[in-house]
């Protein structure tokens, strides 16, 4: 049985996909994977990659959702978790973000690239105090 009612079925290629500017942080482009429309929302999956040039401002923040993964595909990015301090993610790094965990993107490579996977696709974002 399926867990959405959705069709389900998608490829998505990198030599035919676009990254767009329009996402959560300015400092990055995102690469639809089409995982969202395939499981009527109930997850998201995208590529993420470095506006090369740009730096984080290092602000901390909280996300509203079930679950986060990242994956670093190229390159190097430092993540701040609270609780668990600075940890330097590069090309094979998985970290698995529990749901309301406060974090901080301190800093990356201009050549850093990562997938992300989130439940829901769609979710708030907030700013929040340094822990």
């Amino acid at each position: 049985m399926s867990i959405w009612s959705t069709p389900g079925f998608t490829i998505s290629h990198a030599d035919s996909g676009t990254f767009a500017g329009a996402g959560l942080r300015p400092f990055f482009e995102y690469r639809q994977l089409g995982v969202t429309e395939a499981t009527g929302g109930k997850f998201g999956a995208h590529v993420i990659r470095a506006v090369p040039g740009m730096e984080s401002p290092g602000i901390w923040h909280t996300h509203d959702l079930d679950f986060q993964m990242v994956y670093v595909t190229k390159g190097w990015v430092v993540f701040e978790y609270e609780g668990e301090g600075e940890h330097t993610l590069r090309a094979g790094s998985c970290v698995l973000q529990p749901s309301g965990i406060r974090h901080r993107e301190v800093r990356h490579s201009d050549d850093m690239e990562l997938i992300e996977i989130v439940s829901p696709a769609e979710f708030e974002t907030h700013s929040v105090e340094t822990p």
